[in-house]
């Protein structure tokens, strides 16, 4: 059995605990098109096979603020929704009762939506009498996700599923190259930003002159990625349609961009709805010595912060066990 479907069989009356990491939508000139998984926060969900036909979700719990507001009715979580139509779609007999640990913070722009209904696919996933591959368990994903910002977007979604950078369109998954020396900063501002507010400043149109460059844009990223050039991503790596709108939204992202761009950055913007905001470096020293930089721009607006140093190549969710 692949590793894609969890490597070992796991017996369907034990109960399966999962992870799914952080991550990084858009990754600035691809949005709700691009994302990559990160290093250091994640999500964990511990689902049970159940002889009733229904999915229920039994306690919600962590040390994220605001973590016990999140709703135990399946349909309305990502994660019980996503497990709805998986077992709509296969015609399930049975059902799943599920836990979540919340590590991602509500409202970070860092996946924490996306990742509960991640790391929930993976586990019931692991309970099938035949389980699944990661491509199949994308359009569940994609319905759960779509609870919580309204939309069936898959740029946090698909790099939890696959790891690393992934294109995710409204069908598939597509994993790219990724060099191994690219590292990025992540930088969580102790502010909250609800993403239908941060979609909502998108309602207006583009000139189209803007929107060819910024696809010009997002071609040379692309291409610096498969080719493994840090001079076409720095070209690339340049949000001229969402970012200028949701900055105003985020003290202190401004000034911390700029830091991160001082110490060598190949780019910075903001980390999916954010307010948390990412950079790219073509080192981890690089990296974490930027780090300290763009956290004191945020302290200077007010606003205590977490920086995580991860590889863009970051890790895919995993089955870790028995609960």
């Amino acid at each position: 059995m692949s590793e894609d479907i969890d490597a070992q069989r796991i017996d369907a009356t034990r109960t399966v605990r999962a992870f799914a990491p952080g991550s990084v939508g858009n990754i600035g000139v691809g949005f709700d098109l691009l994302g990559h998984s990160i290093e250091g926060v994640r999500d964990v969900a511990i689902v049970r096979r159940i002889d009733e036909p229904q999915v229920r979700i039994t306690a919600i719990r962590g040390d994220v603020p605001g973590a016990d507001t999140l709703p135990l009715q399946a349909e309305r979580n990502t994660a019980g929704q996503a497990l709805i139509a998986l077992r709509r779609k296969l015609g399930l007999a049975h059902g799943f009762e599920l836990e979540l640990e919340k590590g991602i913070p509500l409202g970070s722009g860092l996946g924490g939506s996306a990742a509960s209904c991640v790391a929930a696919l993976v586990a019931a996933n692991a309970l099938l009498d035949a389980p699944l591959p990661r491509e199949a368990l994308y359009e569940f994903a994609l319905d759960g996700e779509s609870v919580s910002s309204g939309s069936r977007h898959g740029d946090n979604v698909a790099p939890m599923l696959l790891g690393g950078v992934v294109m995710a369109t409204a069908t598939r998954m597509i994993a790219l190259h990724v060099p191994a020396w690219l590292h990025a900063v992540v930088v969580h501002p102790d502010q909250m930003l609800e993403t239908r507010r941060a979609r909502a400043v998108l309602a207006d149109p583009y000139p189209l002159s803007l929107v060819v460059e910024q696809n010009a844009h997002l071609a040379l990223f692309l291409t610096g990625l498969q080719r493994g050039d840090a001079v076409l991503l720095r070209e690339g790596l340049h949000d001229l349609l969402v970012e200028p709108r949701r900055a105003p939204l985020i003290p202190g992202f401004l000034e911390a961009k700029a830091a991160a761009l001082d110490h060598g950055a190949l780019g910075a913007s903001i980390s999916g709805a954010g307010p948390s905001t990412f950079a790219w470096f073509t080192s981890r020293g690089h990296a974490e010595a930027a780090a300290p930089a763009m956290q004191a721009a945020f302290a200077a607006a007010g606003y205590g912060s977490r920086a995580y140093v991860t590889p863009v190549a970051g890790p895919k969710a995993k089955v870790m066990g028995r609960a």
